[in-house]
């Protein structure tokens, strides 16, 4: 995992589950002696099929893997500082030895709506590491006298691997931002990589909608919140049920009049159905934020908090932050507030009453995906990856020329 959640893990298998729907063979592939990472091998919505594999033979003409943020995750060894090679570094340059360069081609799965110009990047910097409001602009000044933004810059560069010629650096947003665009034009913007699972004809949330809520508390300080999220819910009549999943110990009261707590890996098939069943989803990081979008109906996003009191501040708001701007066309005002300050861990209480009555903007909740600007193949994530795949079959040996086809903006 190279974020905190499980979401690296899912997006790859997204992509996965695109490839293998598309007809492609979909390896997963560790080196003898290599054992899985313990939070990487399950339960999970694995494609299919899937072969697992420890050895590699060239089995056609070239080769292309998905991994979550390569320059992280599968690069070779740096000099330098943080210069230690990623946990698949190995599997990666192994399969490159197979195929010979030019007819490897990495997808790198970057982070989700983190596509921040420089300077916005840096604001975010100092602003979650707990610079108040009113000393913001004087050390946003001073950091950019100081050149921050420009290491910065060189890291981003540096660590993400922009330098590579056979790596295609995906960044799924929800709408193309043009100046990070221009100050890293190796990385290429695109829609959502969706993650498959309630797509229509699948079943909506909003046909099957029961009274009980769902909600994955991944982030620590969900428990910050979670006493007011009850209270909010106890004066609903009539009474909605609510179930928490969450990846780590629960340390407030397990059970309770309408209250399931679930800390341990749910079964797939149940948790699509009770998410897809629910009247309202509580929801975190990308991807199931994404799935909240997929499915439809009402949702709420909270990513967690940081600091205390007035120095209280959301961590990595930017999903919410893009979502909210890309639907502000379709969002009534008070939905707005109620979405961004439940977001931010403020009025829980009222907005979770709000949320389960319907109130106001709640009763024209946006369905769909928003509108992202992006063109044909660039506006769907899976949609890219799968052109990818076919015009690298065409070409296998083309790897850096396909990739800097894609760089500029032209159709695979």
């Amino acid at each position: 995992m190279v974020g905190g959640g499980l979401g690296d893990v899912e997006e790859t298998l997204a992509a996965g589950r695109r490839l293998a729907a598309a007809g492609w063979t979909v390896r997963i592939y560790r080196r003898p002696g290599h054992p899985f990472p313990r939070e990487v091998d399950g339960p999970w919505d694995w494609p299919v099929p899937l072969e697992r594999v420890d050895h590699l033979a060239r089995r056609g003409p070239a080769a292309l893997t998905i991994t979550p943020a390569w320059g992280v995750s599968a690069a070779p060894g740096r000099s330098g500082a943080m210069g230690r090679p990623g946990p698949w570094a190995d599997e990666a340059a192994e399969v490159e030895r197979v195929y010979g360069h030019d007819s490897t081609l990495h997808i790198s799965l970057e982070e989700f709506a983190r596509t921040l110009p420089v300077a916005q990047e840096n604001r975010e910097r100092l602003r979650e590491g707990g610079v108040p409001s009113r000393a913001l602009s004087a050390r946003l000044r001073a950091s950019a006298a100081a050149g921050e933004e420009d290491r910065f810059r060189a890291a981003f560069e540096r660590f993400r691997a922009f330098a590579r010629d056979n790596v295609l650096h995906l960044f799924a947003t929800f709408r193309r931002d043009p100046r990070f665009a221009v100050e890293f034009p190796a990385a290429v913007q695109t829609g959502p990589l969706w993650p498959g699972r309630y797509r229509p004809g699948k079943g909506s949330g909003r046909h099957a909608r029961r009274r009980e809520w769902v909600w994955y508390a991944s982030p620590a300080s969900a428990e910050r919140i979670a006493p007011e999220v009850l209270r909010g819910l106890a004066a609903v009549r009539p009474t909605v049920r609510l179930l928490v999943r969450t990846p780590r110990p629960w340390t407030l009261p397990r059970t309770g009049p309408g209250v399931e707590v679930r800390d341990r890996p749910l079964p797939t098939n149940e948790w699509e159905a009770r998410f897809r069943g629910a009247d309202l989803r509580v929801v975190t990081g990308s991807r199931t934020l994404l799935e909240a979008i997929e499915v439809g109906g009402p949702f709420l996003y909270f990513n967690g908090v940081l600091g205390h009191g007035p120095a209280t501040r959301r961590h990595r708001p930017e999903k919410i932050v893009a979502w909210l701007e890309a639907e502000r066309t379709r969002l009534p005002s008070d939905l707005r507030r109620d979405l961004a300050d439940f977001a931010r861990g403020r009025r829980v209480r009222a907005v979770v009453r709000r949320a389960a009555e319907r109130t106001g903007g709640w009763a024209r909740f946006p369905t769909g995906a928003p509108p992202s600007g992006f063109r044909p193949p660039f506006e769907d994530g899976g949609r890219l990856i799968e052109e990818v795949a076919r015009a690298f079959a065409r070409h296998p040996k083309e790897a850096p020329a396909l990739l800097a086809r894609v760089r500029a903006g032209s159709n695979p």
